[in-house]
């Protein structure tokens, strides 16, 4: 049954959270409800699953102690009911009793992210609107930045107004932001070497771009412009790498990546077609870096990849992208230099996904 972040605001330590962050908790917690007599969870039980008491009496039993009441209206019922791993007691409904379960991972994360985001906009510009902060740390890929980074990464950046039709990167220039897209839209084109201009991708609030030249030192392989007014905030080259590229880009050697490979995890080469044609890995599937954000929509999220190329360079930026869009990727090492490939075999093509 579906929580609502009202109910989350009842207990410690949700009710320290931002409504904002309440609010992405709840989707991630389930109610529950208990007949008389039976059991929540035992003494020794090592689940990773939190109770929170919202209706009823649960009694404590635990051994060499008397047991005990905890009724929803007690002070106790503000924790988790026996938070601590393994369980210190039984629980056991004394009444019909209703409880909200979360697992404790996902409170941590919310409160790591929200106390960071709200920390950082004290340290950052004092101002009170947090909200493009947390749409930004709420996306998969931030999570896996450590709190010091996102810290440091929030104070680094600097605000960019802008008007419809700006152009923010040009294609064949350098690489010297990275961007997120506070407020507004941006269109992102490419032009062909057969001087077709190509529609990529439409972006908007939360989404980032400009990585690719930052990841692999080439100048830029599309241009971005502004489809409204919006408002950017951009981290230089040297911040990005710092900050972000080494905590989000997770690299395989050449020997765990054969383990990988064998456990089900689908490998992608990110070169050009005709790379790929003249050998890659078996079973791979070919989605060329410059496609990346039209392809990605056809993989599967509930899987996991093994991206590579050539060298290293262009599947590191293919693993900052996808990891953005919330994928389970990682890199092979020095790319396919120093690995033999083999001829591809016949590749099915990726099928949508459900939106």
């Amino acid at each position: 049954m579906a929580v609502s972040p009202d109910i989350l605001s009842r207990f410690v330590p949700m009710k320290s959270l931002s409504s904002s962050a309440r609010a992405d908790l709840a989707l991630h917690a389930e109610e529950r409800t208990f007949p008389p007599g039976s059991v929540l969870f035992r003494e020794g039980d090592r689940s990773n699953l939190l109770y929170f008491l919202v209706e009823g009496e649960v009694i404590r039993r635990q051994s060499g102690i008397e047991s005990r009441k905890i009724t929803a209206a007690d002070d106790d019922a503000l924790y988790a009911l026996a938070r601590t791993v393994p369980r210190m007691y039984t629980a056991e409904a004394a009444t019909e009793v209703r409880v909200v379960c979360i697992e404790e991972d996902m409170v941590e994360d919310n409160l790591c992210v929200d106390q960071a985001a709200s920390y950082e906009v004290f340290e950052y510009d004092g101002s009170e609107d947090t909200s493009w902060m947390w749409d930004v740390l709420t996306q998969p890929t931030f999570r896996k930045v450590p709190p010091e980074n996102i810290n440091a990464m929030f104070k680094q950046f600097e605000p960019v107004v802008c008007s419809p039709g700006d152009v923010i990167i040009e294609q064949g220039g350098q690489g010297d932001y990275y961007y997120l897209i506070r407020e507004g839209s941006a269109r992102i084109t490419r032009v062909s070497s057969t001087g077709v201009n190509q529609v990529l991708a439409e972006i908007g609030k939360g989404e980032g771009f400009g990585e690719e030249a930052l990841l692999t030192g080439d100048p830029r392989n599309a241009t971005v412009t502004m489809l409204t007014s919006g408002l950017l905030m951009r981290l230089s080259k040297n911040d990005f790498d710092q900050l972000l590229r080494a905590p989000m880009v997770k690299k395989i050697t050449a020997g765990n990546a054969e383990a990988l490979l064998q456990s089900g995890v689908q490998p992608i080469d990110v070169r050009l077609e005709d790379e790929f044609r003249a050998g890659t890995v078996r079973n791979s599937l070919n989605l060329p870096l410059y496609l990346l954000r039209i392809k990605a929509r056809s993989l599967d999220k509930d899987k996991k990849y093994l991206l590579f190329c050539q060298n290293g360079k262009r599947s590191t930026a293919a693993a900052f992208l996808l990891a953005q869009l919330g994928f389970d990727v990682c890199v092979l090492e020095g790319g396919l230099s120093g690995v033999n490939p083999v001829q591809p075999q016949p590749q099915p093509q990726p099928q949508p996904q459900p939106q």
